[in-house]
């Protein structure tokens, strides 16, 4: 299946960022790329927000966001109540993210991980059902604050 996907990070990503734009492409997925567009010194808030901001309100499918540990736009993401983005650094994370706590942005951290890891992820990720049930109740649960 394909997707409509939102793609950013900060200058740490900006490598695996463009990698997986070309899979993303060659897999048949829509796509827009929130920056960075270079691999200068970048704050990758600046590309996180508006990135979290489509997906939350359904413009986009999916995001993936890739920094160098994956930490600061995982926080940064998830500070909009209608993202659920997940850190992730193997393919059984991604799967549990998306079937258990239906994800909506992957995290990735590129200094921690293979680009082979990195296009794994991302599949997996995408190919992934949210399972509902018991699961949905939980998630159901995030935003109640």
């Amino acid at each position: 299946m394909a997707y409509n996907i939102a793609i950013g990070g900060d200058h740490a990503g900006f490598v695996y960022k463009n990698m997986l734009i070309k899979v993303l492409e060659q897999d048949g997925h829509e796509l827009k790329d929130f920056g960075p567009y270079s691999g200068e010194s970048s704050d990758y808030p600046d590309f996180v927000h508006p990135l979290s901001k489509a997906v939350a309100n359904q413009e986009f499918d999916f995001g993936i966001l890739v920094c160098g540990s994956g930490n600061g736009v995982a926080i940064t993401a998830n500070k909009y109540q209608q993202v659920r983005a997940a850190l992730c650094w193997k393919p059984e994370l991604a799967q549990l993210a998306r079937g258990h706590n239906n994800a909506n942005v992957l995290c990735i951290p590129s200094r921690f991980v293979s680009e082979e890891e990195a296009v794994e992820m991302m599949r997996v990720f995408l190919s992934t059902e949210f399972e509902g049930g018991r699961h949905a109740t939980r998630v159901n649960k995030i935003t109640n604050c």
